[in-house]
């Protein structure tokens, strides 16, 4: 993500910016799915992203601060799937380095 932020204004900075907005697309799917199926495991039924963040954080395996942070990451990639423009591009990927070390911490309480 480095390359793309030293490279605004270049020719090159939508194709890194957006390449890493879908990768936070994927990346979140990915998680939001591995802690509905770490919930179930642990007899816990969700059957919605939000749901699943809500449980995750009554279960005690994430801080409030966490799971206030997750529950806005909904927002912004629900932002991704359903509208796009520049201006929502670049606050998305503005916060791509937060949400990389939320999923690793997340990843990190589940695998504990």
């Amino acid at each position: 993500m480095n390359k793309a932020v030293n490279n605004k204004g270049t020719e090159d900075y939508t194709f890194y910016r957006d390449s890493a907005i879908q990768r936070f697309e994927i990346a979140f799917e990915l998680m939001w799915k591995t802690v509905k199926l770490f919930l179930e495991k642990e007899g816990i039924i969700c059957r919605s992203l939000r749901t699943c963040i809500r449980e995750l954080f009554s279960a005690g395996f994430i801080q409030e601060k966490e799971a206030r942070e997750l529950l806005k990451m909904i927002d912004y990639r629900n932002m991704t799937v359903h509208t796009y423009n520049e201006e929502t591009a670049e606050e998305i990927f503005r916060k791509l380095p937060l949400y990389v070390d939320l999923f690793k911490n997340t990843f990190v309480k589940l695998k504990n």
